[in-house]
C-alpha cells in the first residue's frame, strides 16, 4: 500500500464479490491492496439501502462507481447561477 490511488470499477466488483461472500472488511482490503478505511468509504458509497444474504448492508459496485463520477462532475468551479452574492457582500 504505497501512495494513493482511486478503485477502479474492476477493484469494486472484487469488493462487491468479496463482500457478498462474507469475508471480513481486513481480508478484502488486503486482497485488493487497499487500507481498511478505503473499505469501508466504499462500502458507505455503494450501500444500497436494503440488506443482502448475509444481513450486512448490501453494496452495489456500479452505484458507488456512478457516485463518485457524479461527485467528480460537482466539483470544480461554480457557475455563475449558483454563485449568488448575499446582501452583506453587495454592500
Amino acid at each position: 500500500m504505497s501512495g494513493y490511488r482511486y478503485l477502479t470499477l474492476a477493484d469494486r466488483q472484487a469488493l462487491e464479490a468479496l463482500y457478498l461472500k462474507g469475508e471480513r472488511v481486513q481480508d478484502i482490503a488486503d486482497n485488493i491492496g487497499v487500507h481498511v478505511a478505503t473499505v469501508y468509504k466504499e462500502l458507505k458509497r455503494g450501500e444500497t439501502g436494503k440488506l443482502d444474504r448475509n444481513m450486512r448492508k448490501e453494496y452495489s459496485a456500479k452505484l458507488a462507481q456512478r457516485r463518485l463520477a457524479e461527485n467528480f462532475r460537482k466539483r470544480g468551479r461554480r457557475t455563475e447561477e449558483t454563485e449568488q452574492p448575499t446582501e452583506a457582500a453587495a454592500l
